[in-house]
């Protein structure tokens, strides 16, 4: 029997490496440039507050657990995001991030509708997951045939594997406009703790990243 999303949520341990978190910051600086409300679903430890809370007056976090660590000046909502929607009316916040949450929950579709039905016309969606076209994903695919992020010590945190063109099928199906991909120039060497240098991912982020993010305005 597959583990409930409270334990899956355990064993992500609510917290995503700080090239992700810089990914985000990145997009959002682009679009947005200060003032107004951020909703982070699948927040975690609620990390990601750090990195932008200079854009925002508000921030509010939404999980099936509150992790030890959440910004005491943020708003916690409880939420178990395979089985309900967020307590948050419709056309909500201005950005609505998903931050490394979508490969944790059994219907990506379902996690989009929610995630653009609390954000604003003319908001921004974000949402971020292991890229499976990296280097070290297709090595470890063609020699365990399993997604690197998806091997068996992965799971069962991680279920659902997700290509860069399925984010942007599903985006384009909810109706998401002005799409645009970013990668996390931070990518781990096969069979060690080291990763490639940042030249490298710089010039080939989507051979060399770890990590991408999908961004498009409601």
């Amino acid at each position: 029997m597959i583990a409930s999303t409270k334990e899956r949520a355990e064993l992500s341990r609510g917290t995503s490496a700080a090239a992700i978190y810089r990914m985000v910051a990145t997009a959002i600086e682009k679009r947005h440039q200060s003032n107004g409300l951020i909703v982070d679903v699948g927040c975690g430890t609620g990390n990601l507050w750090g990195f932008v809370q200079t854009y925002f007056d508000r921030y509010v976090g939404v999980d099936v657990n509150r992790f030890d660590g959440f910004p005491s000046d943020g708003e916690f909502l409880e939420l178990d995001l395979d089985t309900g929607k967020a307590p948050l009316s419709d056309n909500f916040a201005d950005i609505v991030v998903a931050v490394e949450t979508i490969e944790h929950l059994e219907n990506p579709r379902a996690l989009f509708r929610e995630l653009i039905r609390i954000c604003k016309p003319d908001g921004w969606v974000i949402v971020t997951t292991p890229n499976q076209l990296s280097f070290l994903s297709k090595l470890t695919l063609l020699l365990k045939n399993q997604f690197n992020a998806f091997t068996d010590p992965c799971y069962p945190a991680h279920i659902t594997a997700l290509l860069e063109i399925d984010l942007l099928r599903i985006a384009r199906e909810c109706s998401l406009q002005e799409l645009q991909v970013y990668f996390s120039e931070h990518g781990r060497i096969p069979g060690s703790g080291r990763h490639f240098p940042k030249w490298l991912s710089y010039l080939w982020p989507r051979t060399f990243s770890d990590n991408l993010l999908i961004v498009g305005r409601k």
